[in-house]
């Protein structure tokens, strides 16, 4: 990846204003070209735009962008901003990145925006409180692994690495208050989170209404055609498409992409909610998370995930509705994320390993040992201490569901107790663990 970011411009992103008070005036007032030919191969470039979208606003603009690309070779400017809020990417992080490669593999310029002076406001989309700024030691530590791990999926020779702090530390008060008064408080405020938080009265903070700004100055100073962000972003997307036109630019489409849902098929991808599958996890690790994910889902992670054609995905799917176990169709997801993210031999040891460890019973070799003192003890009560299982109802759920072993040996009965001893305990498809149960002192 370049990294343009190690010196900072003073007039960031070419011939963007790198303050507010210097507003372009080349491109004001100018009508742009808008006849551009749309060619098979526009057509196919629009195609791959919308795969998997939420919502591609506007979808006219961007055909024109499209086509006059075409027309002219000039690449587009394809900007994605990610706050360093964590050390770590998951899948749900790579949805909009695939489609970043995907934009990328067109021959467009990738500019992947890391956003120190951003993550120092605190990013409030979605949130019912105040979201506490990170410190510079953070940022820095977080955005170190960022680079490495978004280059699994991003071409590194093709990305512009830019920071956000280039063009938004040089403001100063009067630059800041200068772009502020360009976007009024009416428009910030219609924003759904603000609006709950207001009507319930809960603290919004002066700076947070700082943040969609300067994203949105972003664009300006990026000059960007297409911004890509996830559905919670769209109104921060939105607000630099606006910046853009108050500076005379021409105003970038935005892209969102849908929020994955997690390994539960019900809340997004989240760490905090332990549903998700990291992109360094250990293939092992990968592949078996992938592998209990529902068939339903499996079909949702082919559409955002997967680089196959959307031809080859609905024909593997014509296949299971005629009769294909789904296992098949997922299995071979399961080890296209593990290539990607590792290597073909690692994937075809994470399916062998799989297989010998679940249709032939074997128990993984390396497990996580657990001693508990109360025996004996219920069953239920055991698989709730030992942390395969959040609570005893849901342990007394995965039984009645014959999802629970002991030694290889299916449970049925939920009212059983097990003496002290060590047993080799199951859960599911990739829970174990190896629990000593020793009688109260």
């Amino acid at each position: 990846m370049t990294m343009d970011g190690a010196s900072k411009p003073t007039e960031p992103g070419g011939n963007a204003p790198a303050d507010p008070r210097a507003a372009s005036s080349q491109t004001a007032g100018a009508q742009p070209r808008t006849d551009w030919p749309v060619t098979e191969r526009t057509r196919e470039a629009m195609a791959i735009s919308l795969r998997g979208c939420d919502e591609l606003l506007v979808e006219a603009d961007w055909l024109v962008k499209l086509a006059r690309s075409e027309a002219t070779g000039q690449p587009l400017r394809i900007k994605l901003g990610l706050d360093p809020t964590a050390p770590d990417l998951h899948l749900g992080h790579t949805v909009v990145l695939n489609k970043l490669r995907q934009l990328q593999d067109l021959g467009h310029t990738v500019i992947f925006l890391i956003g120190d002076f951003t993550a120092m406001i605190g990013d409030p989309s979605g949130r019912n409180t105040t979201r506490p700024p990170l410190s510079r030691e953070q940022i820095e530590c977080n955005a170190r692994t960022y680079f490495d791990q978004a280059s699994l999926v991003l071409d590194r020779e093709r990305t512009e690495i830019r920071y956000n702090s280039e063009w938004s530390d040089p403001l100063g008060a009067r630059g800041m208050i200068q772009l502020a008064a360009r976007y009024t408080l009416a428009r910030m405020m219609e924003r759904d989170d603000f609006t709950r938080r207001f009507r319930a009265g809960a603290p919004i903070s002066v700076h947070e209404l700082l943040y969609p700004l300067m994203q949105g100055y972003d664009s300006v100073a990026l000059q960007s055609d297409i911004e890509l962000g996830g559905t919670d972003q769209k109104f921060n997307l939105l607000v630099g498409r606006e910046l853009q036109r108050e500076y005379g630019q021409e105003p970038q489409c935005i892209l969102t992409m849908p929020l994955l849902e997690g390994l539960d098929g019900v809340e997004k991808m989240s760490k905090s909610k332990s549903n998700y599958v990291g992109i360094t996890e250990p293939p092992d690790e990968m592949f078996g998370k992938l592998m209990s994910i529902s068939d339903a889902l499996m079909w949702r992670y082919y559409e955002l995930l997967s680089f196959r054609s959307m031809a080859a995905v609905a024909a593997l799917r014509a296949e299971c509705a005629a009769g294909r176990n789904p296992r098949d169709a997922k299995v071979m997801l399961a080890q296209e994320i593990v290539e990607r993210f590792h290597s073909r031999t690692a994937a075809e040891a994470a399916l062998e390993r799989f297989e010998a460890r679940f249709r032939h019973g074997a128990a993984p070799e390396n497990m996580p040992e657990v001693v508990l003192r109360g025996a004996p003890m219920p069953i239920a009560q055991l698989l709730k201490q030992a942390q395969l299982a959040p609570s005893t109802s849901e342990a007394n759920r995965n039984i009645e569901q014959g999802g629970v072993r002991i030694d290889g040996q299916r449970v049925a009965d939920r009212m059983l107790e097990l003496p002290a001893g060590t047993y080799v305990v199951q859960v599911g498809k990739r829970r174990f663990a190896r629990v000593k149960l020793e009688p109260v002192a």
